[in-house]
């Protein structure tokens, strides 16, 4: 591998990066495994990237760049830590996957359930799409009923039936957002708008009977961050029990990250199930699902929800989220990471602020969005799609000057413990340089 240095707008390049997604696309579909890295949102072929270490991760072209995507957020330490490559290292010498139980399984289990007030079991998967479907198939289980309710603007994986946006009236079935998915399916699921208590009263009162479960993220953030009142999460919480359904917080992103108890202690609203993902891993592949014992228990092969999966809490993965979570209850983690994020976009809000630019940057804990308009955003039809134009220009800039956010003006950017005030002060020139161009240009 090259050496690296931060690129400059004269010598940025993605020579090599272009070759291999050239390449790449006569192997792939689109060239890519998921869909937004292929860079449809962004200028340019997307950069391929060959290390990480610590804040930073580099490319084939030679270029380093400072990491404000940590692998869509579960490099919650940064990329490579010690402990993490250390715990790994052990477990993969001792084997990578048996398909068993191995002591692995019990220590996890152990250090989540002690340290969660609102969990009292946890079943391990190998991705947050896996732990929203379990999560599903366990609610309509418990409740012998059938019908979803979601909200727009939140995004739960690749579940058939919650891969879906919002029809044409305030309370709509789902409409399919993806060939492949039966109308079936998809009818199953009813889309509500978020901070929208009319609509979600309208929606158990058409279909109270059969509703088995509402489910959001917390803390929304896969469409912008678009942070709720409490009072509505709470609201959820009523109702939920008023129409006899359960209520799934879906924490893939905000799991570990706000606290070590997510959103639902942030909050401190007790939801019936919760699922995992990334952090939970370490940054290996891994979900989880979790509820009460009782809740729990309905799962094969205790109860009658079958569920079962071949890599599910394999030792490499286990390894890593154990190193991880350990790292995560240090006294003072959660506490100086949001500190540091604070300070991070509050310079940056107060530089837009002097230069009378139309930007805020929402955050919650160490996850932050840099977002085109001065008004709050609490629902996905608020944002101004018009406005990823600037994002677009902006998100150029940054890379021509060594700051990488993930490829897309919906996305959220996360801050890891291994970004040092040296880079969080190097970053937050270059992205200033970047809005100048994107607001001015």
């Amino acid at each position: 591998m090259q050496p690296h240095s931060y690129p400059t707008p004269a010598t940025f390049t993605r020579a090599r990066s272009g070759e291999l997604f050239e390449m790449a696309k006569t192997y792939f579909p689109g060239g890519v495994h998921s869909p937004v890295r292929a860079f449809k949102s962004v200028q340019g072929p997307p950069i391929f990237f060959e290390k990480g270490a610590g804040s930073h991760i580099y490319d084939v072209d030679g270029q380093a760049f400072v990491d404000f995507c940590c692998s869509w957020g579960p490099l919650i330490l940064g990329h490579c830590p010690p402990a993490v490559v250390a715990s790994v290292q052990e477990a993969v010498a001792n084997g990578m996957s048996f398909g068993t139980p191995t002591p692995y399984d019990n220590e996890i289990g152990q250090l989540v359930l002690s340290h969660h007030r609102y969990i009292e079991m946890i079943r391990f998967v190998s991705s947050g799409t896996e732990a929203v479907m379990s999560a599903i198939r366990l609610a309509r289980g418990v409740t012998k009923r059938n019908k979803i309710i979601k909200f727009e603007g939140c995004y739960h994986g690749h579940v058939d039936s919650l891969l879906v946006k919002a029809g044409s009236g305030l309370v709509t079935f789902g409409i399919s957002t993806s060939a492949g998915i039966p109308e079936s399916f998809a009818k199953e699921t009813v889309v509500v708008p978020l901070a929208d208590p009319e609509a979600l009263e309208q929606a158990f009162q058409q279909y109270a009977g059969d509703v088995a479960a509402i489910i959001i993220e917390p803390i929304p953030a896969n469409n912008g961050l678009l942070l709720q009142d409490r009072s509505f999460l709470q609201l959820l919480r009523e109702k939920a029990d008023q129409y006899g359904c359960l209520l799934i917080f879906d924490e893939v992103i905000s799991g570990f990250r706000v606290g070590f108890e997510g959103a639902t202690g942030y909050y401190d609203i007790q939801p019936d199930i919760i699922t995992f993902g990334k952090i939970i891993g370490g940054g290996m592949p891994v979900g989880a699902y979790a509820a009460s014992r009782q809740i729990m228990e309905n799962i094969a092969p205790v109860g009658p929800v079958y569920q079962a999966g071949t890599l599910s809490a394999n030792p490499v993965a286990m390894a890593a989220g154990i190193a991880t979570l350990t790292e995560l209850l240090q006294p003072g983690f959660y506490e100086e990471l949001e500190q540091k994020t604070k300070a991070f976009t509050g310079r940056l809000q107060e530089y837009c602020d002097r230069k009378g630019y139309d930007i805020t940057f929402p955050s919650v804990g160490s996850i932050f969005w840099p977002t085109f308009t001065r008004n709050r955003i609490v629902r996905s039809d608020e944002i101004d799609g018009a406005k990823m134009e600037l994002f677009k220009k902006m998100h150029l800039a940054c890379l021509q000057r060594g700051v990488y956010f993930g490829p897309s003006g919906y996305e959220v950017g996360f801050v890891s413990a291994a970004h040092t005030e040296r880079d969080l002060d190097f970053a937050a020139t270059q992205i200033e340089a970047s809005l100048d161009i994107a607001m001015q240009g």
